[in-house]
């Protein structure tokens, strides 16, 4: 550090000369810094605004995702239940079915005595008992088919004519 009371009080020109440069030199120095501090200062909000900004983005882009990922889950939980629901439905009529088919086979078993089968309209009505849509009718239309068809084990001809009538009826009422 330099004593300027001494330098003044000596009167020696060069040593104020020197002092006078180094005190420029110094304002120089001080002033350059200064600048490189602004421009630092000045790259430094900048970042921060852009940091902010990608900031937000991301917080955007994350909210987005979430929604469509909740919506997402939403449409699967629909979609399980009906899945659910439909296989509910396709055990009951199975189950249904089963009965049906139990109480054709107990029949047939009870005219083994190689009697012709007579079968009434009614015990056809039976076996499409619950339907309420073209849906229903046409599936356990199908199945009736399947299980009936005369190249089957408990096939019948006869029967198979009267589902097909009877399908045919209900089809008309749907």
């Amino acid at each position: 550090m330099i004593d300027w009371e001494e330098i003044a009080g000596a009167g020696d020109e060069d040593k104020l000369k020197n002092a006078k440069l180094w005190l420029f030199q110094e304002n120089i120095r001080l002033e350059n810094e200064r600048k490189e501090l602004e421009a630092s200062r000045e790259k430094f909000l900048n970042e921060r605004v852009r940091f902010r900004r990608e900031l937000e983005e991301l917080n955007r882009c994350t909210v987005q995702e979430r929604k469509r990922l909740k919506e997402e889950s939403l449409f699967f939980e629909k979609k399980l239940a009906i899945l659910q629901d439909g296989f509910r439905q396709l055990e009951e009529d199975r189950k249904t079915l089963e009965q049906q088919k139990k109480a054709l086979s107990r029949v047939r078993i009870q005219n083994s005595n190689q009697e012709e089968l007579l079968i009434s309209e009614d015990t056809v009505r039976r076996l499409f008992a619950g339907i309420n849509n073209s849906l229903a009718l046409r599936k356990r239309y199908r199945d009736l088919i399947k299980i009936f068809h005369p190249d089957n084990l408990f096939g019948d001809e006869e029967l198979v004519q009267m589902i097909n009538k009877e399908y045919l009826r209900r089809k008309e009422e749907l």
